[in-house]
């Protein structure tokens, strides 16, 4: 009886080795991973970065819903009962005329939050298209608008900031345009470093042989390549406003009674320092450090979530 023949043994083809075998240090993400997917998973693994989200957004909220939320009026005075510390009825206390601290301090952030909103949004508006045209066309326009930017980094910001507002005045949107020309130089330096890297790329060299015009080019393909750092900035350039705006109010060249500000509140309290009514600084100068920390955070968890490298 003869042995019947064994099948012949088939070894399987090894799988071709993938990126992250042949460079382990090399991270890809799933191809069907969109980048805003990439974007947000990168942002709400950065813990700071949300929970200063959060706290930007419900102060915000508590601040432009004050008509609501404030237990009295930002002028409703109280001569009979004076300056107290914080109590039940008046949380953060009242000062020399009878006026809720909790109160003044919901109505003055709405100020100084639109004074930091509308000083980024339009010194990044500017700082972008200057840095833009300084980038993409090159030569002499960029030698141009660099000069000119020069000049106003080394301008004495808070006395150029002093003589305007003594001549044209302390109302809210001069406070706003004065600081907007004083800030956007940052922007433009910026944007005008990433186009002119991003200028040189095979994309954007494909886009002008295809007879694309300079304008297409910059709105198509060169300026969505530098949102990352141009939002990384506008975040900051918050932060900074409300502090510059603050130092201007303190100084007394700032917004005016009667309206007011953190930093005017601060001004008011500057003669209580080291008596009974020192409570009179310490809200209006912790709303200021806990924006100006939340507002930096964001910028630090949305600058990672740009990132191209980042895993």
């Amino acid at each position: 009886m003869t042995a019947r023949p064994r099948p012949p043994t088939v070894v399987p083809e090894p799988e071709p080795l993938g990126p992250s075998e042949l460079l382990p240090g090399l991270v890809v993400d799933a191809p069907h991973r969109a980048p805003g997917r990439r974007f947000w998973r990168r942002l709400l693994r950065h813990r700071l970065a949300v929970i200063s989200a959060v706290v930007l957004v419900l102060l915000a909220a508590a601040c432009f819903a004050a008509p609501a939320l404030a237990p009295y009026g930002p002028s409703q005075q109280n001569l009979r009962l004076g300056a107290v510390g914080p109590s039940v009825h008046h949380w953060f206390g009242t000062d020399e005329l009878g006026r809720d601290e909790l109160s003044r301090v919901l109505y003055a952030g709405q100020i100084s939050l639109e004074i930091g909103v509308a000083v980024a949004a339009l010194s990044t508006l500017v700082g972008t298209v200057v840095g833009a045209v300084a980038g993409f066309v090159g030569k002499t326009t960029d030698e141009a608008l660099m000069r000119i930017t020069d000049l106003f980094l080394v301008l004495p910001a808070l006395a150029v900031l002093a003589l305007v507002l003594e001549r044209f005045g302390h109302d809210q949107l001069t406070i706003i345009l004065v600081l907007a020309a004083l800030f956007w130089m940052y922007v433009g330096r910026v944007v005008r470093a990433q186009v002119l890297a991003i200028k040189e790329q095979e994309y954007v060299e494909a886009a002008r042989a295809s007879g694309a015009s300079g304008r297409r080019i910059v709105w198509r393909h060169v300026l969505p390549n530098c949102v990352g750092p141009i939002v990384v900035n506008a975040t900051l350039a918050v932060a900074a406003a409300i502090v510059a705006e603050s130092a201007l109010s303190f100084l007394g060249f700032g917004v005016q009674l009667p309206a007011t500000s953190w930093g005017r509140m601060l001004a008011d309290a500057e003669g209580y320092v080291g008596t009974s009514q020192a409570y009179l600084m310490y809200f209006p100068g912790m709303a200021i450090l806990v924006t100006v920390l939340a507002v930096n955070f964001l910028g630090d968890g949305l600058r990672d979530a740009f990132d191209p490298r980042a895993p």
